[in-house]
């Protein structure tokens, strides 16, 4: 099972919903997909689907899916990362109204630098991405305690000149 999630952000993503929709409808992913779809307007017609999920339900689909789709969120990131899961993003961008901002962008372009994620940019390379996650093996992220505690004394510093 693959979990879709557009997070709990109040913009809808029907975009990213949409093209998950027909890459069921096309082939592109043969497994079933449960879907979080926040305030959609689109309605699936080829996977089941919430608008939320209570956070112990939702924790619990992560856990049982073979592998993510979503929006490009630090938190559902970070929880793949946790629980060793194959993650696919497609940022939300502003000029859809999806996002007041495209923070998303950079947040996926150096989370997939690093090979904690695959990334697409336009949701007609979805289907592209999904075969790819079929097999992709997210690097592990290892904490760096010590590189933190570098730029956090850097930037104090920095506001003392």
């Amino acid at each position: 099972m693959i979990l879709l999630t557009v997070g709990t952000y109040p913009l809808p993503f029907d975009r990213l919903v949409k093209a998950t929709d027909a890459a069921l409808t096309d082939g592109s992913i043969e497994e079933e997909v449960f879907a979080q779809i926040g305030p959609c307007s689109y309605r699936p017609q080829n996977m089941e689907s919430v608008e939320l999920l209570e956070k112990g339900v939702f924790d619990a689909y992560l856990k049982k899916a073979s592998g993510i789709i979503s929006h490009a969120g630090v938190g559902v990131i970070s929880m793949a990362l946790d629980n060793r899961k194959p993650l696919l993003v497609v940022p939300r961008l502003k000029k859809y109204g999806e996002v007041v901002n495209d923070h998303q962008v950079s947040i996926a372009r150096r989370f997939s630098e690093l090979g904690h994620l695959l990334a697409v940019y336009d949701v007609r390379d979805l289907p592209d991405g999904i075969r790819k996650l079929k097999h992709f093996v997210p690097k592990e992220r290892k904490a760096n305690p010590k590189a933190v505690a570098d730029r956090i004394r850097h930037f104090l510093n920095s506001l003392q000149d």
